[in-house]
């Protein structure tokens, strides 16, 4: 495929549409990406000669250019020197290098126009390319968000899945079992010495306290009468 065949492909094609029609969005803008590229690098050595080979026409037309005005001169000395066949021969060389100049201001402005028509195209293969590279970064983006949602969608159902539960029931059973254990470690067990003095103290203390009761509810003998 030729470069300009290329460059009306790229120009004319609809990133959009071309990336909604794809099965791998991803895969298409980065060849499309190298495709322009390529294609950049192409115009840009084009253009480059082109500006080359105007450079060319333009030193060839500024030197054709001093030769006419220097037969001129030439041919004005000739007519003051009374030298009419000097003049002749002089001006026959002027038209000569005015027609070259004639030629060479054509040519120059031909390849100024090739010039500009690469430039153009360059600009506009360089807007394709940013637009490229912008979707380019969304389509990584929107592939990163859709993969970790997967992930993410992929857990919650990994952890709401009935072997997860069942684990966790299972776990929660084990935790129970440990609480009983411990519950019938401590049933039965003979107080220490300490406690049974604690207690000894809390009963002296209660039977304390319930005489001082007893003592209170008994009814008040009656005086002794004179």
């Amino acid at each position: 495929m030729g470069i300009f065949t290329r460059f009306r492909d790229i120009v004319s094609s609809n990133i959009n549409s071309m990336l909604d029609k794809a099965e791998d969005p991803e895969k298409l803008i980065k060849l499309m990406i190298h495709e322009i590229e390529d294609t950049l690098v192409e115009l840009k050595a084009a253009c480059a000669g082109a500006m080359a080979g105007r450079k060319k026409v333009e030193r060839r037309l500024q030197q054709a250019r001093a030769r006419a005005s220097h037969w001129e001169e030439r041919a004005r000395l000739a007519v003051d020197k009374a030298r009419d066949d000097l003049a002749r021969e002089a001006l026959k060389e002027k038209r000569r290098f005015t027609d070259m100049c004639e030629t060479l201001d054509q040519q120059h402005q031909e390849h100024a126009d090739i010039v500009g028509h690469y430039q153009d195209d360059i600009r506009q293969l360089e807007d394709k390319l940013v637009n490229a590279r912008e979707k380019q970064r969304s389509l990584v983006q929107r592939h990163i968000r859709a993969r970790r949602k997967i992930e993410s969608e992929q857990e919650i159902r990994r952890i709401d899945s009935f072997e997860t539960i069942a684990k966790f029931d299972d776990l929660e059973n084990r935790i129970e079992r440990m609480e009983a254990e411990a519950d019938l470690v401590n049933t039965g067990r003979q107080p220490s010495l300490e406690t049974e003095f604690i207690d000894l103290a809390t009963d002296t203390d209660i039977e304390k306290e319930l005489a001082a009761l007893k003592s209170k509810n008994q009814p008040t003998p009656p005086a002794d009468t004179p």
